[in-house]
C-alpha cells in the first residue's frame, strides 16, 4: 500500500480514457464529460440515499441528517454541470447531435433510481430498461419503499400516524397526498422542540426537494437554451417532457404544511 500512487488509487487510466468522442467535433468531448461526472455524482447520491434509508428504518437519524444534507450538496453540483453545458451553441450541438444515435439522457438508469428513491414511482417507467442488465435492479427499487415512506413509517412508529391505508400503500406507486401525514407532520412543526429529531428530518426533505427542483429546472432551460423545442434524442419528448416534470411534487404534506401553519 506505500507504494500506491494516486493515479492507481483513483483508476485515472481507466476514468481519463473513457471518453470516446464519435464525432470529429471537439465539443463532442464536453458533452460526454459533462454526462459522465454527473452519473458519478448520482452514484454517491443514491449511496448516500440508501444508507439515510437505512438509518431512518433503524430509528437512527443523526447519521441520515448528515447524509441527506451531502445529497442536496451533490444535486447543487449537478445544478452547476449544467451551467458548463449551457456554454455549447445550438450550432455545436447540431454538429454532434447525429453521432448520439438513439441515445438519451432519458436512459439513465441512475437517474431513474434516484427519482424511485424520492418518490416519484410508476412501473412504466422501468420499460424503456426491460432488455438491458439493469432492469432486475430498477425492479428492485421500484419494490423498495422510498425515502419518504420510511419518513412516514417513522411518524407512525413515533404515534403520530395511525393510518394503514398509508402505512401499508403499494410502494411501487407515487405516494398520494394524505390528509392524516399532513396532520404528522403539522403537529411536529408547531412542537419542534418535543419532536426536534422529526423537525429537523423534515428540514433536510425539504431542502432535498428544493434542491432535486432546481437541478430539474436547470435541466429544462439548458436543453431549451440548446435545442428548442426539438424532440429528444431517441424519440423523448425534449422540454415539453421535462416542463411537465416540474409539476411532481415528492414530499407533498411538507409543503402543504407551510400553509396551514
Amino acid at each position: 500500500m506505500s507504494d500506491m500512487r494516486y493515479g492507481d488509487y483513483l483508476a485515472l487510466g481507466s476514468i481519463l480514457n473513457a471518453q470516446h468522442p464519435r464525432s470529429s467535433d471537439p465539443n463532442e468531448l464536453l458533452f460526454i464529460i459533462q454526462h459522465q461526472t454527473s452519473e458519478l455524482w448520482m452514484k454517491l447520491a443514491l449511496h448516500e440515499l440508501r444508507a439515510a434509508r437505512d438509518a431512518m428504518r433503524a430509528d437512527d437519524l443523526p447519521p441520515a441528517f448528515k447524509m441527506l444534507a451531502r445529497v442536496s450538496r451533490i444535486m447543487e453540483q449537478l445544478v452547476h454541470a449544467w451551467d458548463v453545458l449551457a456554454t455549447m451553441t445550438p450550432s455545436e450541438y447540431s454538429a454532434i447531435r447525429p453521432y448520439l444515435g438513439t441515445s438519451s439522457g432519458f436512459q439513465s438508469w441512475q437517474y431513474r433510481e434516484i427519482e424511485f428513491m424520492l418518490g416519484n414511482k410508476a412501473p412504466d417507467l422501468i420499460k424503456p430498461h426491460e432488455q438491458t442488465n439493469i432492469y432486475a435492479a430498477l425492479q428492485s427499487a421500484l419494490d423498495a419503499p422510498s425515502l419518504y415512506d420510511e419518513a412516514v413509517r417513522l411518524l407512525a412508529r413515533r404515534g403520530l400516524l395511525n393510518d394503514p391505508a398509508v402505512t401499508e400503500r403499494d410502494v411501487r406507486q407515487a405516494h398520494q397526498a394524505s390528509e392524516a401525514v399532513a396532520q404528522a407532520w403539522l403537529i411536529v412543526y408547531r412542537a419542534p422542540r418535543e419532536y426536534w429529531e422529526l423537525y429537523e428530518l423534515a428540514e433536510e426533505l425539504v431542502d432535498l426537494e428544493d434542491a432535486f427542483r432546481l437541478w430539474r429546472f436547470r435541466h429544462v432551460t439548458t436543453v431549451e437554451r440548446i435545442i428548442g423545442f426539438k424532440t429528444g434524442t431517441g424519440g423523448t419528448g425534449g422540454v415539453a417532457y421535462l416542463r411537465k416534470m416540474l409539476d411532481v411534487v415528492l414530499f407533498p404534506e411538507l409543503w402543504k404544511v407551510r400553509t396551514d401553519l
